[in-house]
């Protein structure tokens, strides 16, 4: 069986190898200009068997322990982001769908490969035309005697023309040609002719280089052993891998924004300005406690998945919890690499940096696994429908009854609490207010956001409970409580703008300059 090697001890050798291969053995600022990764290094990599950390001890993995998946996870993405993503991949959106919903006829022998013969694992869903509304996706399978055939085109699938093992979503096409409504998943191994996927075209993707995106046309057959079993239906299976997944977003996020802290730290008490180094003035000194404070969220957020992502888990109601996590932990990612670009000057507007690295990075993290924008709408239409069944229009009492953000919103805060327990009682005094339901579009995008963020002091709070640095408690909430107040006044804003047909008529300066 791996994983004999407790883990602390596995977890510290890995990452001295990342150490070693990215900044020994070869220069990761280098690597981050071409695509791809050499080989040798990605190698030396999963010589470690990193992917064992995600696999159950019945088939010989280290567990599938989810806290130890997201510190995984975050080891990989405190040396590189598109590492841990690929690691992330693997784990979220196959692995632990693999573990929890294949035949357990086929079980043993995909844990196997990846365990002995280093083997990769994807997820395909998103389809040319139907990115986002992908219950509309067109591909499609029939049964034939004892396979089904699958036919499509997918594309944005990370790891594409690497992965070993896909797993695929399909419609099943009737006899009238019809496609059904529900969805189904099929596991496919490159490794059988007649499983093979073909990749039309490789992306030129921007940010994440290491990793391959591309076009994959599909027309396979696979035995019928190869079919995901769902609990109930396949939507409510893809939800709750989905779901999962967005809960997971936090292990990559925590070393990523760790490494951003810091780099910026390193910098600004390296470079002198005006005299005195960067470190010492005031607005940097801002700067550097929103990264601590992106860093101590995300933390919290890891300790509330550690306890609620685990495959024996069904997170398919969850979407609200999810959905708040991945967004506003996915926001962070990008403002503190934004963060650390500014505190790097034009020195770090390069790929080869970090800085810039970084930025283009984690910005489609905000946009895959359901665009930013329009889960904050989701979580506002969610909480918009619950709060008019309850028939409760008032934010705050709402709140107040939402596992989620009652901590948040609950009784008044000492004044032992400090500055940031008074901040908390301002809170509520803002949020005390009834909301016009039915909401139009833009207000929900901005409850959303507020949500989220109420979520994520419901968290910090919780993670303050456990011996954690209480500075760092007290600051985040500052920073959270801020961003809200924020929020709440441009949602109390009663100005609207539209596009403005025709803005050519009229709208030429040079013409107005005389």
């Amino acid at each position: 069986m791996t994983g004999t090697k407790p883990f602390p001890e596995f977890i510290q050798e890995f990452r001295d190898k990342l150490d070693y291969l990215f900044h020994e053995r070869s220069d990761i600022d280098a690597l981050s200009v071409s695509r791809g990764l050499p080989p040798f290094i990605l190698r030396e990599i999963m010589a470690t068997n990193p992917l064992a950390t995600y696999i159950p001890q019945k088939y010989g993995g280290r567990g599938g322990s989810v806290k130890e998946g997201l510190e995984l996870a975050s080891a990989a993405a405190y040396e590189s982001l598109p590492l841990s993503l690929a690691f992330g991949i693997n784990w979220a959106l196959f692995l632990q769908p693999v573990a929890k919903y294949a035949q357990e006829s086929i079980k043993q022998g995909i844990f196997s490969d990846f365990l002995e013969n280093r083997k990769m694992g994807g997820l395909m869903i998103t389809e040319p035309g139907y990115g986002s509304d992908a219950l509309h996706m067109i591909s499609s399978y029939t049964q034939e005697q004892s396979t089904y055939h699958i036919k499509g085109l997918k594309h944005w699938a990370g790891l594409t023309g690497w992965a070993d093992y896909w797993l695929l979503t399909a419609r099943r096409k009737n006899e009238d040609g019809n496609l059904g409504r529900g969805i189904d998943f099929f596991i496919s191994d490159a490794s059988d002719p007649e499983q093979n996927i073909v990749v039309e075209e490789y992306y030129k993707n921007l940010g994440i280089y290491m990793l391959p995106y591309g076009r994959n046309r599909i027309d396979i057959k696979v035995p019928q052993s190869h079919k995901l079993e769902p609990e109930s239906t396949g939507l409510r299976m893809m939800l709750d891998l989905l779901h999962r997944s967005r809960m997971e977003f936090p292990g990559m996020a925590t070393g990523f924004l760790q490494r951003m802290l810091d780099e910026a730290v390193t910098h600004t008490k390296e470079r002198q300005v005006g005299g005195r180094s960067l470190f010492s003035y005031d607005q940097v000194q801002q700067r550097l406690s929103r990264l601590q404070s992106a860093y101590t969220i995300s933390s919290a957020m890891c300790l509330n998945s550690a306890g609620k992502a685990g495959i024996e888990n069904d997170l398919s109601g969850l979407g609200l919890e999810a959905n708040s996590v991945k967004t506003y932990v996915t926001d962070l990612m990008q403002s503190s690499a934004q963060s650390l670009l500014q505190l790097e000057g034009a020195k770090g507007y390069r790929l080869d940096h970090i800085a810039g690295r970084a930025v283009v990075d984690s910005r489609p993290f905000q946009i895959f696994e359901g665009s930013n924008d329009i889960l904050y709408i989701q979580i506002a239409e969610a909480v918009q429908k619950q709060m008019q069944r309850k028939k409760q229009p008032n934010l705050l009492q709402f709140l107040k009854t939402l596992y989620l953000t009652q901590q948040a919103a609950g009784s008044r805060a000492a004044e032992s609490a400090g500055t940031a327990g008074m901040q908390l009682n301002r809170l509520h005094e803002q949020l005390d207010f009834e909301l016009q339901l039915p909401l139009p579009q833009r207000k929900l995008t901005e409850i959303g956001q507020l949500v989220s963020r109420i979520s994520a002091i419901n968290m910090v709070l919780t993670l303050g409970k456990t011996g954690f640095n209480q500075q760092l408690i007290g600051s985040s909430l500052l920073h959270i409580v801020q961003e809200v107040s924020g929020l709440l006044g441009s949602y109390r804003s009663a100005a609207t703008t539209d596009y403005i047909e025709g803005y050519g008529q009229s709208g030429s300066w040079f013409e107005a300059a005389k």
